[in-house]
């Protein structure tokens, strides 16, 4: 059974949106992978890059930890790639329900000291995701490709479960 609380929704979905889109790309040919749009980060492989990324540093935030090394500016094979994002969303996962939603966190970026609540960073990271999957599935029909991988969470609420 899905479940139901918003939170665990958006993690479960999340994490489901990025397999789908992670399978429609792995039979991309690296110059499609990397092919330079006007949009998002310039490309499919760095916008899942800045997805991760931003999931990581997010993670880094919640456990109050220093910022990790950046993901941003690698080149990846999508295989690593859906490798580092197995680990980086459970990490992510566990860090957004070890605090209670209202934990107010205060990191510190390049000098200046922001203010968030754990549950402002669970929503932002995964309609952060979401915002860069849609330009994802955008760069993928600009490429020509006709089956787009399924990504609202309309369509996964009706995935039958064996299938998702």
């Amino acid at each position: 059974m899905q479940p139901t609380d918003p939170h665990a929704v958006l993690l479960a979905h999340d994490h489901w949106a990025n397999c789908k889109l992670y399978d429609a790309c792995r039979p991309l040919t690296e110059d499609q992978f990397h092919h330079p749009f006007e949009m998002g980060t310039g490309s499919i492989h760095n916008n899942l890059v800045h997805n991760l990324g931003a999931m990581r540093g997010w993670t880094d935030v919640l456990n109050e930890t220093e910022f990790r090394e950046r993901l941003e500016g690698n080149t990846f094979p999508i295989s690593k790639i859906e490798q580092l994002h197995e680990t980086v969303s459970a990490e992510f996962t566990q860090a957004a329900l070890t605090h209670p939603f209202e934990k107010v966190l205060t990191p510190n970026r390049a000098g200046k000291t922001y203010t968030f609540t754990a549950g402002g960073i669970l929503t932002h990271v995964t309609t952060h995701s979401m915002h860069h999957r849609a330009q994802c599935l955008n760069m993928l029909r600009q490429l020509g490709i006709e089956k787009l991988p399924m990504s609202s969470v309309m369509e996964w609420m009706i995935m039958p479960e064996n299938e998702s």
